[in-house]
């Protein structure tokens, strides 16, 4: 009786296989079907170049970005974490403080974090990553 109940369960599968089947050979087919039937064009300076609204492009494939742009990054990444965490910790205060044994872990927990995310805005400050006129 339970080698019955494993074929009925192995059945079930037999859709997903069939319909995996099916992709894999469509694709193969699509892929195989283009090479062998599509045209074989002649390629040149221009046909290779990037097509930007009928203009030539203008500047190389990738711009240079400054140091300012990776510290502003930074900056949004620090600030954005802090309230990734420090919001849970908001809504469970309540709960935390009908725990005296969660008090000091929780109190020590965000005094650390805290301490953590004030080096980091030191750190910017010392850069000045702040100082929004350059």
């Amino acid at each position: 009786m339970v080698a019955g109940m494993n074929d009925s369960q192995s059945t079930q599968y037999v859709p997903v296989l069939m319909l995996l089947l099916l992709a894999i050979g469509f694709t193969l087919s699509m892929l195989v079907g283009s090479a062998l039937l599509g045209k074989r064009g002649r390629r040149n300076r221009a046909k290779d170049t990037a097509y930007e609204c009928g203009k030539p492009p203008m500047g190389g494939p990738s711009p240079r970005f400054s140091v300012k742009f990776h510290l502003v990054a930074m900056l949004f990444i620090l600030f954005d974490i802090e309230v990734v965490f420090l919001y849970p910790l908001a809504v469970a205060y309540r709960d935390l403080l009908g725990n005296p044994g969660a008090r000091p872990l929780a109190f020590f927990g965000t005094l650390t974090f805290l301490g953590i995310l004030g080096v980091g805005v030191l750190y910017e400050v010392k850069k000045r990553a702040l100082d929004w006129r350059s």
